[in-house]
């Protein structure tokens, strides 16, 4: 079983993480991506507040099915518009407060909510938490690439950096 304390104290470590990756990146490098067809550093970082910001929106919302036809109209209503042009400083703060922010409210929910099954835009039913849980390994992903981008750029990972520390 997984708390919910638990599962919060962890994704806000995680989105620490995005957050400092964005921090990291040198000046100029928000607009890298390694091929054409990729997405830039600054796509992804704002890939991962859309999503967690309108996923944990919905769920907020007391949404039980994201696989109606209007699943992305809903996830628009929770988005919060971010300038294409948007700097490391003003993302990083985003990344902070969006996952601050909706944590604190779902942090408050009870353990019906958590456990109440909802059915994913893929027809897939599970709990509010295993879809936290879901959100969480998005980010997670879209992180690693954060991380990639920030190596191919000569910049050391902050997980990377905390390791090497504490040696």
């Amino acid at each position: 079983m997984v708390r919910p304390e638990f599962f919060f104290e962890n994704w806000i470590t995680v989105r620490e993480d995005s957050a400092l990756a964005v921090e990291a990146i040198p000046e100029g490098k928000l607009d890298f991506k390694p091929q054409d067809d990729m997405m830039s550093f600054r796509e992804i970082a704002v890939h991962i507040i859309q999503v967690g910001r309108s996923l944990t929106g919905m769920m907020l919302d007391r949404e039980t099915d994201l696989s109606t036809p209007d699943f992305r109209e809903k996830l628009k209503k929770h988005a919060k518009p971010i300038a294409e042009d948007a700097g490391a400083d003003l993302l990083a703060a985003e990344l902070r407060s969006s996952v601050q922010e909706h944590g604190r409210a779902l942090a408050g929910e009870s353990k019906e909510f958590f456990a109440e099954l909802i059915r994913k835009w893929d027809g897939v039913e599970l709990t509010r938490l295993e879809m936290l849980q879901f959100v969480k390994e998005h980010e997670l992903t879209h992180r690693m690439q954060l991380f990639m981008y920030l190596r191919m750029n000569g910049v050391v990972p902050p997980t990377t950096q905390r390791k090497l520390a504490k040696k």
